[in-house]
């Protein structure tokens, strides 16, 4: 399942930091933020489905050679941002790390940006990281932002909205002989099947750091324990006993729904399999009461775009990637 990057855990303590800007308090964050942090990134970002329960989760459950944190950014006693920040744990290349900031529209232009990433800047490079990526929204300020601040631009990703209340997703032909349909929760009792095909997959996914060292155990606090992760809906096509293809969906309880990875084996590519568990998965959201399901593609990431043009998803925002060294 791919991640945004903003996974789970943090170092512990609660060290307030006041953020270059007066009356601007950047500070770690605390269970009673969860409502207010799901609130900022629904605007900010609302293609990223998300609960106030699956916020708690990240920030409790992370592993700890992620060194996670969320900040968070007040203004006069008011959330008004907050930060996923954290190293890359899960890939061969050491010294990467990630922070995603996010500010209230409305707040913006009063330095809560800037103190987060000051803060996040400090706080990898004392861990030692000497890369630093982050997505800036393609809106009218937030790549300029991060330009100014010395990030340099690399790819775009975009994300895409389906309404499931206007139609029943198109069908694909049947499962090929020999492959079955299941969901995750079949696989309950022993998930290695489903973290084997999905570490696989996910190798072969456009990005820019390769996570490409994920244990089972991490995967499980990250992944399969996650809170929005829905066993009910996540469709898999097993073959052999062997989980080959799969629609991984998150929903928020509010009637959103995010395909957070869909990918195929190596070995079972160009079957159609993609498209057969991601059909089963939006049908059963469409179902269980989801009303928009949304997902998201590298640009690069010809045939899945493919796929999601088929269904009939329709552009629902974007974007950029940058990177800036640290402890230079």
């Amino acid at each position: 399942m791919a991640s945004d990057g903003t996974g789970a855990g943090r170092p512990g303590g609660d060290d307030a930091r006041t953020g270059a800007a007066p009356g601007v308090l950047v500070r770690d964050f605390r269970p009673a933020d969860a409502d207010a942090l799901v609130a900022v990134r629904r605007l900010v970002r609302p293609y990223h489905v998300m609960s106030p329960a699956g916020v708690a989760w990240q920030v409790a459950g992370a592993p700890a050679a992620q060194r996670f944190r969320m900040l968070v950014a007040e203004i006069d006693g008011r959330v008004v941002g907050c930060a996923g920040v954290g190293l890359a744990f899960d890939s061969s290349e050491p010294g990467q790390a990630f922070a995603h900031p996010m500010v209230h529209p409305r707040e913006r232009g009063r330095g809560a940006g800037g103190a987060l990433v000051a803060e996040a800047e400090r706080y990898l490079t004392d861990l030692g990281a000497t890369s630093l990526y982050t997505w800036a929204v393609t809106d009218d300020g937030s790549p300029g932002f991060a330009v100014r601040r010395g990030y340099r631009p690399l790819r775009v990703a975009r994300y895409l909205r389906l309404d499931l209340r206007a139609a029943e997703p198109p069908a694909p032909a049947g499962p090929p002989p020999g492959v079955e349909l299941c969901i995750a929760a079949d696989l309950a009792d022993d998930p290695r099947p489903f973290y084997r095909a999905d570490v696989e997959a996910t190798l072969d996914e456009p990005g820019d750091v390769p996570s490409d060292t994920l244990s089972y155990q991490d995967w499980l606090a990250l992944y399969w324990s996650h809170p929005d992760f829905d066993r009910g809906l996540t469709t898999l096509a097993v073959a052999g006993g062997a989980v080959v293809a799969f629609a991984t969906a998150h929903t928020d309880g509010e009637g959103g729904y995010l395909s957070a990875m869909t990918g195929t084996v190596r070995a079972h590519r160009g079957r159609g399999l993609a498209k057969l568990v991601k059909s089963h998965s939006l049908r059963l959201a469409r179902a269980a009461g989801c009303a928009w399901a949304y997902t998201g593609n590298d640009t690069e990431n010809g045939p899945m775009l493919a796929v999601n043009a088929w269904f009939g998803y329709r552009p629902a925002g974007a974007e950029q990637r940058f990177v800036t060294g640290l402890g230079g």
